[in-house]
C-alpha cells in the first residue's frame, strides 16, 4: 500500500515535523510571521518562474504568436507548475529549521534567492546549488542580521534516533543513502585522526558526532537528489570532498557553519562529475514501490 503518492510528501512531512518539534521542545526564537514569509517567498518565486519557464517551453514547441504574458498567466495553473510547489515547500522547511533572522525582509530575500537559483545556476538543465544552502549562505553574505545555530539541537538521543528514522526513510525513498553515508564516514575518521593527534579524550569526539544538526544536514540536504551528482562514483567523491572542506574549515578556520559553506563551495563540482561519470537524472515522477 502506498502511504503517500509522491516521494517529496515524505520530505514535507518530516521536514514539518522537524520543525514543530523544534519549536515546541528547543524553545527556538524563530517567529510565525518569519515562517510564514519564507513560505510565502519560496511558494510565490517558484510558481512565477516556473510558469514563465513552461511558457517558454510551449512557445518553443508549438511556436505560439501574440501575447507571452497570456501564456505565461496560462502556464501558472498547469499542473507541472502547481506540483513544482512541492519542492518550494521542502526549501522553506530547510530554511526554518536552520536559518535565523531579524527581519521579514532577511528571510524573504533567503527564500527568494534560494528558489531563484535552481533557474539561474544550471546546467543542461539542472541545478547543481542545493536551494536551502544557496539561500541560507546568500542570507549571510548579503545581510547583517542572518545567522545560524548549529548546535540548536543539542546532542539528546532522541533527536538523533528521530533523525536517523525519519532520515532512513527518505533516504530509501531517494536512493542516495551512499551520500551520507560517504560524508558521515569520512568526516567522523577525519575528525577521529585529529582527535588522536591533539591527545583528546574520545567523549569530544563524541559529542561533534552527536550534532542533531550535523544529521540534518547529513540526512536531508546533503541527499537532495537534483542538486547532487547522477553517479553512484560521482556522490561518492563530491561527499568526500565535502567532508575534507568541512573539516578544514571548522578546525582550522574556525567556522562553526563549516559544513554549509563547504556544501555551497564544492556544489559547482557536479558539473564536472557528472560529465566523468554519467548516469540517468533523478526524476521525481518514477514509480514508487508499494509499501
Amino acid at each position: 500500500m502506498i502511504i503517500l503518492k509522491n516521494r517529496r510528501d515524505y520530505q514535507i512531512v518530516f521536514l514539518s515535523c522537524f520543525l514543530f518539534i523544534g519549536l515546541f521542545t528547543r524553545d527556538w526564537t524563530i517567529q510565525p510571521f518569519l515562517i510564514a514569509a519564507i513560505a510565502l517567498s519560496c511558494l510565490v518565486t517558484q510558481w512565477i518562474l516556473s510558469a514563465v519557464v513552461e511558457a517558454q517551453k510551449k512557445r518553443d514547441i508549438y511556436d505560439f504568436s501574440g501575447n507571452g504574458t497570456q501564456i505565461v498567466i496560462n502556464s501558472l495553473t498547469s499542473a507541472k507548475v502547481l506540483n513544482s510547489l512541492r519542492s518550494a515547500l521542502i526549501t522553506a522547511l530547510g530554511l526554518c529549521l536552520l536559518l535565523r533572522g531579524n527581519s521579514y525582509q532577511t528571510m524573504m530575500l533567503a527564500g527568494f534567492l534560494a528558489i531563484a537559483s535552481k533557474f539561474l545556476f544550471r546546467y543542461r538543465s539542472k541545478h547543481f546549488f542545493n536551494p536551502a544552502n544557496f539561500g541560507i549562505i546568500s542570507a549571510l553574505l548579503l545581510t547583517n542580521d542572518a545567522w545560524v545555530s548549529p548546535g540548536q539541537w543539542g546532542t539528546d538521543w532522541w533527536y538523533l534516533l528521530l533523525f536517523a528514522g525519519m532520515g532512513g526513510v527518505i533516504l530509501k525513498k531517494v536512493g542516495r543513502w551512499d551520500t551520507s553515508v560517504a560524508f558521515l564516514l569520512v568526516y567522523a575518521g577525519l575528525e577521529a585522526m585529529r582527535n588522536l593527534w591533539l591527545g583528546w579524550s574520545w567523549d569530544v569526539w563524541l559529542h561533534q558526532l552527536s550534532s542533531g544538526s550535523l544529521l540534518l544536514f547529513a540526512l536531508f540536504m546533503l541527499t537532495d537528489p537534483r542538486s547532487i551528482p547522477n553517479a553512484t562514483m560521482g556522490r561518492i567523491f563530491w561527499a568526500i570532498a565535502i567532508a575534507f572542506t568541512t573539516v578544514i574549515l571548522q578546525d582550522y578556520f574556525y567556522i562553526t557553519t563549516a559544513i554549509f559553506w563547504a556544501l555551497f563551495i564544492i556544489s559547482p563540482l557536479t558539473i564536472l562529475l557528472d560529465l566523468v561519470w554519467s548516469a540517468p537524472r533523478f526524476m521525481w515522477t518514477k514509480p514508487l514501490i508499494n509499501w
